[in-house]
């Protein structure tokens, strides 16, 4: 194979990343991978995830494996749809300078309203901005940072922008797609993707006031400095 472009798009929970993926599936020379250390993360946290045994007898445990073929030469484009938060701290990262990085970030109080609505308990660590926050220290101020609301308001212009930066040219496909479920998805889409399995495209941005109380409002207080922070450094077009 000769070398193509491996795009990592690092994320949290409860946000366009699923959306993202099918766009990028939608391309004829590319190929996703979805949430490929989700099972190690289950295997290492012991975390009660729903399908946590389904999950982990799909996926592949050992996070070298995983590695090995995250890394390894490609042809054309390997999308990566990856969850900050299954990036534990005993998980060495220096692999992950050799992928093409983007973080996706979304306002944290949306992120923990959405999350709860599944899964009752929450941490900041579970949505993701604690570590993508390490991993913009690790990698540098030349790793892109876009924010969801600003892609949903403008689709088009983000992702005209992403293949630019990835050297590939923008293809309309990625606008809109087959509803349903893909071979690619994970085993826990039933759980999670119920939105994204009806949609055709992108949906408009709106605004989504909400209010957390209790542990939820903590998870919130303890992102949102991490988002702020990555909010001011974002793509903007």
């Amino acid at each position: 194979m000769t070398d193509g472009v491996r795009l990592a798009m690092w994320s949290g929970p409860r946000n366009i990343s699923t959306a993202l993926m099918r766009a990028w599936e939608n391309r004829p020379d590319t190929r996703v991978v979805d949430e490929p250390l989700y099972a190690y993360y289950l295997s290492q946290t012991g975390l009660n995830h729903p399908v946590r045994d389904a999950i982990i007898a799909a996926g592949q445990t050992s996070w070298r494996k995983v590695v090995a073929e995250l890394t390894a030469p490609v042809e054309g484009v390997f999308y990566q749809k990856h969850m900050t938060h299954h990036l534990l701290p005993q998980l060495p990262r220096d692999w992950i300078p050799a992928l093409t990085n983007v973080l996706l970030i979304r306002d944290p109080a949306e992120v923990v309203a959405s999350y709860v609505r599944s899964r009752a308990d929450v941490v900041a660590e579970d949505i993701g901005l604690v570590q993508q926050g390490e991993l913009y220290d690790q990698l540098g101020a030349q790793v892109p940072v876009i924010d969801a609301a600003d892609f949903l308001r403008n689709p088009e212009g983000y992702l005209r922008w992403l293949c630019e930066h990835i050297g590939v040219e923008f293809s309309e496909r990625m606008l809109h797609w087959p509803a349903g479920r893909r071979h690619s998805d994970g085993v826990w889409a039933p759980y999670w993707y119920q939105a994204v399995m009806k949609s055709t495209g992108f949906e408009p941005y709106r605004p989504r006031p909400v209010t957390t109380s209790g542990a939820a409002a903590e998870a919130v207080a303890r992102s949102r400095p991490h988002f702020e922070r990555l909010y001011a450094v974002r793509v903007r077009l």
